[in-house]
């Protein structure tokens, strides 16, 4: 079991110094050229992974303007929205959560001004778990490793899974190489990100966090990497590289 050590808010996963963090900074979500300018690079890399996945996982039709349609769907850790909203275009009725309340205001207001129907709440996974709350989709951005106990978060999230669901987690490798691009390179030299964004001690490899959803009773999927190119700044998937940013899928069997 994984745990940093650090505060953790009693009875969940939550790390607080983590949530306080991202909290400072959520007015920022929607400035593209904002401390979340990766992430609205990165976006369209995995929104068209989430897609890809979702359509092959439920064998939808492809090419369709909502194929989401029917499907209750759960974006943890959603900050700003920045995924939830393009979900609920693609026609998925979305519950997102954050345990930073500055967050969850700020997507709130965001997502009606663009008129979209979002079931934003703060809370968290094991709250949800517990009220009995049930997802054919859980979305897992970005969310792993800031979390106090791999363990018992993806826990939480199986037990949110419905049988047969999808779940689609992104992280970070524990690599010399991520070390050097996502924090060295992107928060001290770039300044892509705020300096602390990112511990590069609670990044899994992909074997590792195979491993966690195994122990939980999840079935992990291959790891699909995001390569950005430095000089054009774009991203693409790749079947080989994940030794900075990955993203894996992990199903909950049929009973």
């Amino acid at each position: 079991m994984l745990n940093d050590g650090n505060k953790m808010a009693e009875g969940t996963t939550v790390n607080e110094d983590e949530v306080a963090f991202f909290a400072r900074i959520a007015d920022s979500w929607w400035d593209p050229k904002g401390p979340f300018k990766p992430l609205h690079i990165l976006n369209p890399t995995r929104l068209a992974y989430i897609r890809q996945e979702v359509e092959e996982h439920f064998s939808l039709e492809q090419g369709l303007k909502r194929p989401f349609e029917g499907l209750r769907l759960l974006d943890i850790g959603c900050g700003g929205g920045l995924i939830s909203e393009p979900m609920a275009r693609l026609g998925a009725h979305v519950v997102a959560v954050d345990a930073a309340e500055k967050n969850i205001k700020t997507a709130s207001v965001h997502a009606s001004q663009g008129g979209l129907e979002i079931d934003f709440r703060n809370t968290t996974a094991e709250a949800l778990a517990d009220a009995g709350e049930q997802f054919d989709i859980i979305i897992n951005m970005e969310v792993v490793e800031h979390v106090a106990d791999v363990d018992a978060y993806l826990g939480a999230c199986q037990t949110l899974l419905k049988p047969g669901g999808l779940m689609l987690l992104s992280t970070i490798n524990r690599t010399a190489k991520a070390y050097l691009f996502a924090i060295v390179g992107a928060e001290h030299i770039l300044r892509w990100l705020p300096v602390g964004a990112h511990d590069w001690n609670k990044f899994l490899t992909p074997h590792e966090l195979a491993a966690a959803c195994t122990r939980v009773g999840l079935e992990s999927g291959l790891a699909t990497g995001f390569v950005m190119n430095p000089f054009s700044q774009k991203w693409r998937l790749s079947d080989t590289d994940t030794n900075v940013n990955y993203a894996m899928t992990a199903t909950k069997p049929k009973a």
